[in-house]
């Protein structure tokens, strides 16, 4: 009941701050509202590990080069990519190229920590590339590679596969008993450091001029989209780990694209509905487990009634 919390919760805010970041956009440049996301963040985290008295001085230089990691992968780089991709895409297009990261994390998870690779999931691989080029077919197929729909898909492929590797590094610290609170903590504090540092020594300002309907948002992904949600999956990773954690990415984009639809008027077309489900299709093959695959398999076929 607790990892189904986890879930539940996780799919509802993550599935909600695709359309949250469409209000972030053409107001305050990307990287300065990142900062102001992940230092409200930072400041969120460290007020409760204080508050709950966890211990916060005793990892190792190496744990913190891994927050730095952590921060890139997950709170900092990731973000930049994708708000990048959404000023081209809608805000379905994007959470739907996202849930892909599911494969990417079970790849990842193989080539760092050894673990075996099923061959359902090279189908499973296959099965979301074909849906992520059925998805943007009628956009690739009319576009030049210089069009902002295939640059927007790029970028939230980017963000995706930094993403994951973001992923690898909390497994990592998972592993060394480094509790989730703790790691984002470090990892929260970092990303503002280094998202400030940038706006510092740039052309942009910390100076911010926008609407309510910014601000809101802007305190919605900080608290709900950063602390509570990667509080949740983190929780999720450590306790069922990244496969079966990484089913959240198949059911967020639902309700991003729901959410889409009804927000910024998305319009479903065949090749959506085709894309869409070679995704979900291959992201299930990927997450059912191989004897229940079986099973199926060998299911036999029931025979029609003899009403002779």
């Amino acid at each position: 009941m607790k990892n189904l919390l986890l879930y539940v919760i996780t799919v509802l805010i993550w599935g909600s701050t695709w359309l949250a970041i469409e209000f972030q956009l053409g107001q305050v440049n990307e990287v300065v509202s990142l900062f102001y996301r992940f230092a409200i963040s930072a400041l969120c985290m460290w007020a409760f590990v204080i508050w709950r008295k966890l211990p916060m001085m005793q990892f190792t230089l190496a744990d913190h080069g891994f927050f730095i990691l952590l921060a890139v992968g997950n709170f900092g780089l990731n973000y930049l990519l994708l708000y990048w991709a959404q000023g081209s895409l809608t805000s379905a297009m994007a959470s739907i190229a996202f849930s892909f990261m599911l494969v990417l994390n079970i790849l990842n998870t193989r080539l760092f920590f050894a673990k075996p690779i099923a061959v359902k999931t090279y189908f499973g691989a296959l099965l979301g590339v074909s849906g992520i080029i059925a998805l943007f077919w009628q956009d690739l197929s009319a576009a030049s590679f210089s069009s902002t729909t295939f640059v927007g898909l790029v970028l939230a492929l980017a963000g995706t596969f930094v993403a994951s590797l973001g992923n690898m590094v909390s497994i990592r610290n998972s592993n060394r008993t480094i509790g989730v609170l703790e790691g984002n903590a470090w990892g929260m504090l970092y990303s503002s450091i280094l998202l400030g540092l940038y706006v510092l020594f740039s052309p942009q300002s910390f100076a911010v001029q926008a609407d309510a309907s910014y601000w809101v948002s802007l305190f919605y992904l900080a608290v709900f989209g950063t602390v509570i949600a990667f509080a949740c999956y983190f929780s999720l990773l450590k306790n069922i780990g990244p496969e079966r954690a990484s089913y959240i990415i198949v059911l967020f984009p639902v309700v991003a694209v729901l959410l889409s639809t009804w927000f910024e008027g998305f319009t479903w077309q065949l090749n959506t509905f085709f894309g869409f489900g070679l995704i979900c299709l291959g992201n299930l093959l990927v997450l059912v487990p191989k004897q229940v695959l079986a099973k199926f398999i060998r299911r036999p076929i029931p025979h029609a009634a003899n009403t002779n």
